[in-house]
C-alpha cells in the first residue's frame, strides 16, 4: 500500500508541472483511476504501475515537460 501512495503522491506533482488549465482535469483524472484500482489483486500491480509511468510520460511529452520529471515515478514503479 505504501508503495501506491508514493505514486500517487508522485503522479500529483507531477499534474504541478503541466499547464494550469490542464491540471484539474489530470489530477481528477489519476485520482480517479487510482480508485478505480484500490482493490486490485497483487499480482497486477505490476502492470498497473507500468500503465501509470508510460500514461505519465505520455502526458509530459504531451505538454513538452522534460521526461526526466518521471524519474522518480519510474523508479517507484520498477521497485
Amino acid at each position: 500500500m505504501e508503495r501506491v501512495l508514493r505514486a500517487y503522491g508522485e503522479m500529483l506533482r507531477l499534474v504541478r508541472r503541466l499547464p494550469k488549465e490542464t491540471r484539474p482535469y489530470y489530477s481528477k483524472y489519476a485520482r480517479e483511476n487510482f480508485v478505480n484500482y484500490r482493490e486490485v489483486d497483487s499480482n497486477d500491480l505490476d502492470e498497473l504501475f507500468n500503465r501509470a509511468y508510460t500514461h505519465a510520460s505520455w502526458v509530459l511529452n504531451k505538454y513538452s515537460v522534460d521526461q526526466s520529471a518521471a524519474d522518480k515515478l519510474k523508479e517507484i514503479c520498477n521497485n
